[in-house]
């Protein structure tokens, strides 16, 4: 079993509201639209919020997540990734993505995915040399990933793993378009809505 980790649990400071209901079209705030990136890719998807979220854990749950409130969601990205694994620990592997990240394709999350269950022990999307996301981590890596706190990620995983991670080639020039402001979100509305009618 695959279980998807979507973090989806930060506070959009530098945004100034919560970026992950912001809008993208085809009926998709910047979080569903993460969510159904994953989604296909995995057999149990758990989103990860800050309490008090209730419209954000609604939508993500409307569009197929498990909803886990993280109490210390404050403390930052890899205590909030270390929660969300932690969940699940009968998984035989974890993707790990994130919420402020619309416009990765659902095929570079079937791609990961599939390198997991050939037998990598970590496998990651890789564009122009520039790893993104999602990063697919195997049952070997849970007390690593479980044992993540503050604001810093899995990095440090990979590093220590340098030899065994299997990088997944994508073509996406804008995979890894993240939200932070407001051009951001312009720029990744125009490109979520470029293949509309």
């Amino acid at each position: 079993m695959i279980v998807g980790v979507l973090l989806a649990a930060g506070e959009a400071r530098r945004f100034g509201s919560d970026k992950l209901l912001v809008d993208l079209g085809r009926g998709q705030c910047v979080a569903e639209a993460a969510c159904a990136s994953l989604r296909p890719a995995v057999d149990r998807l758990i989103a990860v919020v800050r309490p008090g979220a209730d419209e954000l854990a609604h939508r993500l749950a409307r569009a197929g997540a498990e909803i886990s409130e993280f109490a210390k969601a404050a403390e930052g990205m890899g205590a909030s990734l270390a929660h969300g694994v932690a969940l699940t620990p009968e998984a035989e592997a974890w993707l790990i993505a994130l919420a402020d990240m619309p416009l990765v394709a659902p095929g570079a999350a079937l791609r990961v995915a599939g390198a997991l269950r050939a037998g990598a022990r970590i496998a990651v999307p890789v564009m122009r040399g520039r790893r993104g996301h999602p990063v697919g981590f195997a049952r070997a890596c849970f007390a690593a990933l479980t044992a993540l706190d503050g604001d810093h990620g899995a990095r440090t995983i990979l590093a220590q793993n340098a030899d065994r991670v299997v990088e997944i080639p994508i073509d996406d020039a804008w995979a890894w378009h993240d939200i932070d402001t407001v051009d951001d979100v312009v720029t990744a509305r125009r490109l979520f809505n470029r293949d509309s009618p």
